[in-house]
């Protein structure tokens, strides 16, 4: 089952260590306001969704120390609120280019 996870939890990871680093360096080069916008807010997104399968392995994937799951409990925290503002500055985003 361990296996399994890792396979699922790794391209995972992975894949959005990429989308990240992509839509932080076109948020920076982006000269109009509206596309730095919503390329920080996908980057917010694919981080949060990083941060919480880093959450995942830590959680899941090791041996139960206390350290462990105090960092795991701190990345979920940090990724469900990354992915929380992408998802609200996105909404704003659409809805102020209407």
């Amino acid at each position: 089952m361990d296996s399994l996870m890792q396979y699922l939890f790794a391209p995972v990871i992975f894949l959005t260590l990429l989308l990240t680093v992509i839509f932080s360096y076109r948020s920076r080069r982006a000269t109009d306001g509206a596309m730095r916008m919503l390329y920080g807010a996908r980057m917010n997104i694919s981080m949060g969704i990083m941060l919480i399968f880093i959450a995942g392995v830590q959680l899941f994937l090791s041996n139960e120390s206390t350290v462990r799951i105090v960092i795991g409990t701190l990345f979920m925290v940090i990724g469900l609120f990354n992915l929380f503002a992408g998802l609200r500055n996105l909404s704003m985003l659409r809805t102020t280019r209407r």
